[in-house]
Order: C-alpha cells, then structure tokens, then sequence
C-alpha cells in the first residue's frame, strides 16, 4: 500500500485528465438540514476517485483520522464496489472544502452519511470501466466483468488492466446513479471482512506520520499562550521583561479579549513567540499578567449544585408526556424516586489542540489536528477578516488526530494559530500544554437529574419520570440558553413500555465553554435512566435483566410522536432508522449468554446489566466487579452490539474497547470543578486516567444484521457506568448515584 501525503496542487499535477488519466468528480450536492421532512440533515459530500495511467487508484478521504479507523474504512466502500486491487489504492486526506459536503468527524455518522454515496462513486468508476473495455473489445458492457483491478471479457482468457482503460474511461458520460448495480453483501471483497489493517499503523509505530504537533514549517516559530483564568476573563495590565530576556523567545503579543458568546472564539491572553516549545513555556511562566476576572469569577461548581436541585423544583420545559404519571403515583402500590449527578468532564485526549499557519500571497495555510475543516476555515475567515468570496484562499490541511472526542471539533485553537501568523508575519505553531487542554477547554457540562417510577402489584411499571438540568451546549453560542439541553440523546428517547411518561427540563445560568464530549448526554441521562431501571428490579424482586426486557416490552418501532414529542433521531429518518425495541432486546439477551448472566458468583463480586440505543445503535454491557478492601477490580466486560451493517469488524471491537476504558476514566476518576470561576485540575495527577492493567479482557459481540450500519466510536459509552455502578450494588448491597466513584480505588 502506497499512502502518500500531497498537496492538493500536487494531486491535480499528477493526475488530471489533461494528463491522460481518469478524474472522477463524483458531485453530490449537499441537501440542506432542517428541511421538516424524513430526509432533514443529511449532508451528502463530493468524492473524488482518480485512476493515474500507471492504474494507481487514488481515494480521497475526507473525514479525519483520530484512532478510530475512518481513513481505513471509507475508501475500502469506494475499493470494494470498484474492484481495485487495494494494493494498488493511495489514500489521500482531504483539505478543508465545501465541495466535500459535510466533513465534520462526530456524531458516529461517518459511515451512516456516506455508506451508499461512497459505495455509488466506486460503482461509477467500474461501471465507466466497464464501458471503456467494451469499446476496446467491441462487445456490449454485459460481456465485461470487472474484478481484481482488471477487465476480463466473459468466455475468453482476455483481460485489461486499469491502466489501459483509463484513458477510454475519462471521455465517457458519467451515468446516472440510479442506474447503478451495487454489489450485494456475497460479492464484496473487503467490506466486513476479518483483518483489514489500519492503512497508518505502522506508520504511527514507527513515527513516519504526522499528527498537529508534529507540523514543521520553515522559518517557524512557536507559541504558548496565558489565557485568561475565568471564562471571559481579560489581561488588565502585563509586565513581560522578564520574558523577553529568556533565549528563544521573539516576541509577546496580546490577544484581544473574548466576548459572549464564546462560540469557536479564541480565548485572549498573552501569546509568547519563541523559537521552541521549551522557550515560549519558559517565557510565559516568566509573564507577570494582572487579570479581570469578570462575572464568571463568581462560579463555584459545588455551590452550583444546590441552583441545579432548585431548578429541579420546577421544571421549565416537558419533553415528552404520556398518559398521566401523578394520577399514575396516587394508584401505585410502589412509588420510587432517586437523584442522580454526574460532574463536569474534559476531553482530554492524549495529543492537546495544535495548530501551524503561514500567510502566503495567495491567502492563508493551516495544518491542523481537526475534526472539522470547514469549521477551522471559517473561524480563520472570520478572526483575519477575509470575506466569504475569498474562501478559497484559506486552506486547512487535516494532519492525524492523536484523540478527539469532540474537544477538536472545536477549532479556537485554528483560529489563534492564524491570528498569530498574521501578527507576525511568520509561520507559527499553537502548542497547548496539557494544563492548557484540561484548564480552558470546552467542557460536559455537570448534570443533576430526578427520577421516579411507580410499580403496580405485580411489580409491573406503570409510570416512569425523568428531569434533567445542565449548562446547555447551545449557552455557547447563545447568551439567551438557559434550558437544559440534549434532551434527545437518552432521556426523552426512552425506550421504556409504560403508560405513564413524562420527561421535562431545568434552566441555569452557564458559567464556561460547554461542549459535546463523546457520547455527549447520553453520558448522564443513561446512567440515570438504566442506574434506576435496575433500581426498580430490586423493588420488583426482579432480576434486573429479565426486568429490563419486562420494561421495553412489546416487540415495535416507537413512535415518539404519539406522546407529542418530536425526536430528531440523531439526524436521521426515523423510516430508515427506527427505535427498534426487538433489537434493544436483542442484545440485552445476547450479552446475558455471552456473559453467563445469572452464573453463581464468589462471595463479593457482583453482576450489573444495561443497554441503551444512541447514534442509531444498541449497545447492552455487563460489568463484573469484584470488591475487597473499598477497592474494585473490574472482572470482565461484555458488549453486544447491534451497529446494522459491519464494514470492519475490527474496528467495531476496538472503537467499544476504547469506549468501555473511557468509561471507566469517567465513572472512577473524571470530575472537571470550578472555584471562583477557575478550573481546578490540571494535569493527569488530578483529572486521572485509567490505566491498562486495571482491564481484563473486554469481549464484543457483533450481531450480524443486514440493516443500515449506524454509529460505532461512542454508543459504547453511555451504558458502561451503569452497568457498573449496579454490578457494585450487586457486590455490596450500596447504591451510587455520583460520578465520578471517586470513593473507590480500582485495582
């Protein structure tokens, strides 16, 4: 495999159809989002393939590659319906560009967006293939078959290679997609196959990539910034002296203050330019800077607590409603409530933001570790003051991501590095320390939640309530957000059975930047919603997986309209992608039998179950805990998982291995605290991590299924701390209703 990276220059030089190679523009024009129909928020994106005269296949990628496997898995759709030798396949990552449609790299909907588009581009290109041996042999297209990068001419030992169509191909008429033949699933080569590599692992191994701190730029100069402590914050006064006597460093710049809302702003503060990192760390400690805290300066995180069960009192906004829940307490033979917290947390992915610019003639370049490069260039259009007409002059190369979870998705750190080169003039590189990433990012917001169910003679549930308060994500980018948000990822979109429902919301005042984190609310609202679910088996004398299937009942698509609530179904059309309550089950019963649920236990180890449906999928997760001493040893780990359509297995059981370890940091150690408006932890010694020998062996179960294929990097997470959380009540006979479980030591 030849993976090269060029420029997009380059890559037109080398293989444009003047030079008797075959470009394919495979246009799909975005569709707008929010349009009230089935089809709202789909984004269909321009894929590229190019066959050079030497039959090379270039594919271009256009979402970004974090660890999660997409560089590897989306041209493989574009390969497999082509028949290309993936030998013979370059993969190039795609710049920032409009054509591309959406690239943002979240939301688990890489796949789900661009499965049958990117299957259609690979059939385009065969199908012109197709046709141009045709002509050669002077036969009718039936008679051709493509396989295996070649031409082969039925009843004959006649074969062409892509290297003698490609110049025939690119005079031909693209066809019309709905012509088009795609491949079942017993005619593909790659696609759900075993061991598919990652195209940049050894790569990444052996250090030959490059990742948004590895960029090197001529004449290049580095910065770290101070920014300011509080949210809104801004530099009353600043002595730099002493920093400009350390070697290496250049200059110190101010950044203008941020105003509200913070959107994808830059921070403020003083930037030192240096010639190192070492340099400009050194130069900022240096900086005497007298700060306006502002507002925010007022924000205590555990005093905040009581405002989040105040709004609780009265809830602001009802999600969703069915039948009648008070009447529903009133005739209960059991009326259960708890309340639930989970703390602010941080992304903190192992490679900080980065960013690299130069101002050029022409424009401006960036190298950036992003998940969304359109984003990053409109934040530089807009903190350089270039207008819309002159986008094209912004050119955001996408580097490899050494983690995300959304906190790159956020491209302030872009937007720094460009004002910067403009400042100077200079090339210039933004290196956030890890103090920097854990002190001023966007963080999941703490959440307080209600819930309360009612149980009937029989130990049947007859009314099911869920409240929730939060910053808003929407407070980010509207001084006016109050009420809580996210109600759709796991609390109004309960998939419960009951006659009685209701869900409804608190408002709050914000008080830092809040952004989606991996999973986003689904973190909190599921391990409220199946921390009680199990609360309710115990009540019921019930075990708490048959319990749980009791609870999602009736084989069926829920129709959440019913109960006058509009879900938007993480984008999708609830006709393509229903909330299946037979496959929720499914993998509840799937991950019991792999698990041995119900198995006799040694004295002090406990069993917990849960499942939950987010970003199209369902997942189902059973923890065994063992505890000694106030210490929990994680046991084992089963996930069934239900994602529709596997393109690569493999990466489906490393993205829920990834899920479950990240859990864990979050239930055991995550907690993001403010006092007087500034965040407390700093570094891995207080916002911790969990480590690789406190895991055993963690065991997916893919269910094999012919429906659409869904999300795959977060659904893993939201049923984890659960599951957790009741195999430790299964142990110890104690409920937890906090996170982080910072009382517990994890072997």
């Amino acid at each position: 495999m030849d993976i090269q990276n060029l420029s997009r220059r380059g890559f037109i030089k080398s293989v444009g159809v003047s030079s008797g190679s075959l470009l394919l523009g495979i246009q799909f024009a975005p569709i707008l989002a929010a349009t009230g129909t089935d089809n709202q928020n789909i984004f269909s994106p321009d894929v590229f393939v190019s066959i050079a005269p030497t039959g090379q296949v270039t594919i271009i990628s256009h979402r970004s590659e974090m660890g999660q496997g997409v560089r590897s898995t989306l041209p493989l759709l574009v390969a497999d319906e082509m028949e290309a030798d993936w030998q013979r396949v370059t993969v190039e990552q795609a710049i920032g560009d409009q054509k591309y449609g959406s690239q943002n790299t979240d939301g688990s909907r890489s796949v789900r967006k661009n499965y049958q588009k990117l299957k259609e581009a690979g059939a385009i290109a065969k199908n012109m293939l197709q046709q141009a041996a045709a002509q050669v042999w002077k036969v009718s297209p039936e008679k051709v078959k493509i396989k295996n990068h070649q031409a082969h001419l039925s009843g004959t030992d006649k074969t062409l290679d892509f290297s003698q169509l490609v110049a025939i191909a690119a005079k031909l008429p693209i066809p019309e997609r709905q012509s088009l033949k795609l491949k079942t699933e017993k005619e593909q080569k790659y696609i759900g196959k075993e061991n598919i590599r990652l195209l940049d692992e050894k790569a990444i191994a052996t250090g030959h990539t490059v990742f948004g701190f590895d960029v090197e730029l001529d004449n290049m100069k580095v910065a770290v910034i101070a920014r300011p402590p509080v949210v809104f914050g801004q530099v009353k006064s600043f002595d730099d002296s002493e920093t400009l006597k350390v070697k290496g460093v250049h200059k110190v710049i101010k950044i203008p203050a941020i105003e509200a809302p913070a959107g994808f702003k830059m921070l403020g503060g003083i930037a030192v330019i240096a010639d190192n990192t070492w340099a400009a760390i050194n130069g900022r400690e240096k900086l005497k800077i007298k700060w306006e805290h502002g507002k925010n300066a007022n924000y205590n995180t555990e005093s905040h607590e009581k405002i989040f069960e105040d709004a609780l009192k009265s809830p602001s906004t009802v999600v969703r409603k069915r039948g009648d829940f008070e009447q529903a307490k009133k005739s209960a033979n059991k009326h259960i409530e708890a309340s639930y917290y989970v703390a602010g947390l941080a992304h903190a992915p192992m490679e900080p933001p980065a960013a690299a610019a130069r101002i050029t003639e022409s424009g401006v370049e960036v190298w950036a570790c992003t998940q969304t490069p359109q984003s990053a260039q409109r934040n530089v259009m807009s903190v350089l003051k270039i207008p819309k007409e002159k986008e094209s002059t912004v050119t955001v190369n996408v580097t490899l991501l050494g983690g995300g979870f959304g906190r790159k998705s956020k491209p302030d750190f872009v937007a720094e590095a460009a004002y910067l080169a403009q400042q100077t003039q200079q090339p210039i590189k933004v290196i956030w320390t890890r103090e920097d990433d854990i002190q001023h990012g966007y963080y999941h917001s703490p959440s307080y939640q209600k819930v309360a169910g009612t149980l009937d003679a029989q130990g049947k549930v007859t009314g099911w309530y869920h409240s929730m308060v939060n910053h808003p994500i929407g407070s980010t980018f509207d001084v006016n957000a109050k009420t809580a948000d996210s109600a759709d990822l796991g609390l109004g979109d309960v998939m419960f059975d009951v006659p009685n429902i209701q869900v409804e919301l608190g408002d709050t005042e914000t008080f830092m930047r809040i952004g989606w984190v991996r999973s986003v609310t689904n973190i909190n609202n599921a391990f409220a919603a199946s921390s009680f679910a199990d609360e309710l088996a115990y009540a019921a004398g019930k075990d708490p997986k048959d319990f749980l299937i009791e609870l999602i009942g009736k084989d069926q698509h829920v129709d959440f309209s019913k109960d006058k609530y509009q879900y938007p179904n993480y984008g999708e059309p609830l006709k393509q992608y229903p909330a299946d309550t037979a496959r929720l089950k499914n993998v509840i019963a799937l991950v019991a039998e792999k698990s041995q649920w119900g198995k006799k236990l040694p004295e002090g180890h406990g069993m917990g179950i849960a499942a939950h449906r987010s970003f199209c999928s369902y997942v189902a997760t059973v923890v065994e805990v063992s505890m000694k001493n106030g210490k929990v040893n994680i046991e084992a780990i089963h996930n069934a998982v239900d994602v529709g359509k596997v393109l690569n297995p493999d990466r489906v059981r490393s993205q829920m291995e990834g899920a479950a370890i990240f859990s864990t940091s979050l239930a055991l150690y995550g907690e993001i605290t403010a006092k007087n408006g500034q965040i407390q932890q700093s570094n891995f010694h207080d916002y911790q991590m969990a480590r690789i020998n406190q895991f055993p062996e963690i065991h997916t179960h893919i269910v094999k299924s012919d429906a659409l294929p869904t999300g795959v990097g977060e659904p893993g997470v939201p049923p984890f701390s659960p599951a957790l959380c009741n195999a430790i009540f299964a142990a110890t006979g104690e409920r937890y209703r906090r996170l982080p479980l910072n009382q517990f030591k994890i072997v």
